[in-house]
This record gives C-alpha cells, sequence and structure tokens, in this order.
C-alpha cells in the first residue's frame, strides 16, 4: 500500500498549535468530513471512541489516531504537522506534533492493518521525522510521505 493511495495533498496541512486533544479530533475530522465525504460527527465520534480505548500516541512525538467508518469504501488519511507540540496522552509522554489520522471501512481489517504499519513504519524513520518537521510547506510534507515510502517499496 502507497500513502499516495489513501492520502490527498490537500489532506496535508502544517498548523500553528491546537488547544486541546478533544479540538484536534475535531479540526480533523472537519477536514476528512470536507475532502472524503465522511460524515463530521461520525468521524469525531469515532476517533474519540478509539481514544477512549488507549491513546493513538505512540510516542516521538508521533500520534496516529484512527477509526472504523460505515459507509467508507477505501482506506482514507490526513497529516497534520503542529508547530507547537502538545500534551497528547502519548505512551512515552512526549507531546506530539506529528499526527497521521486514518479512517477505514468497517469492514476493512487487512487494508486498515496494512495502512498502519505503512504509516508506523514511515514515521518511526528519524530521518523523515527531521525532514517533517523542518518543513511547514505542505506540498513539500507530502512529497515527503509519499515519496519516502515509495522509495522503500522500490
Amino acid at each position: 500500500m502507497e500513502l499516495s493511495e489513501i492520502l490527498k495533498p490537500s489532506a496535508v496541512k502544517s498548523i500553528g498549535q491546537s488547544v486541546s486533544k478533544k479540538r484536534l479530533l475535531q479540526e480533523l475530522s472537519a477536514l476528512a468530513a470536507e475532502l472524503y465525504d465522511i460524515d463530521e460527527n461520525t468521524a469525531f465520534d469515532a476517533l474519540q471512541e478509539r481514544e477512549s480505548l488507549g491513546p493513538t500516541g505512540v510516542g516521538e512525538g508521533i500520534a496516529i489516531p484512527h477509526a472504523r467508518i460505515e459507509g467508507l469504501k477505501s482506506v482514507v488519511a490526513v497529516f497534520f504537522r503542529l508547530e507547537k507540540p502538545m500534551e497528547y496522552d502519548s505512551v512515552d509522554r512526549i507531546p506530539v506534533d506529528l499526527i497521521f489520522t486514518l479512517f477505514a471501512p468497517m469492514d476493512s481489517g487487512v487494508d486498515h492493518l496494512k495502512a498502519l504499519a505503512v504509516v508506523s513504519r514511515l514515521l518511526r524513520q528519524p530521518s523523515v521525522r527531521a525532514k517533517l518537521r523542518a518543513n511547514d510547506d505542505p506540498s513539500v510534507l507530502y512529497t515527503i510521505l509519499t515519496e519516502v515510502n515509495a522509495s522503500k517499496a522500490a
């Protein structure tokens, strides 16, 4: 699975900060609703429900919130880079600034897991994290996210 298949260039944003985790999840849901024809409230509720099972802050300043959505046809993604890291209840207690959100169909078991694995592998790379943190242009961020993944698969 290539990230370019699930992430639109317009789904990549660099924002100053978010006031809370709840507000961040609302902003991610709003963008997903706008770009992927997902109901905003459904997306937000699904993300909140997933967070209640355990925080999706995976460490190193990264969060990978994800949820399954009824009626969605394929896995889709939204990426935010925060200029000011925020508390997120991450496993290592480090505030997050790189948030890669995945929305998957209810019955997308393998595709959802593949997408999580691809994102996790990519963001585990210190060089990728450094490049993402050094750039605030959404088109550059998109290129970093999609070209690194493509070159690793080749």
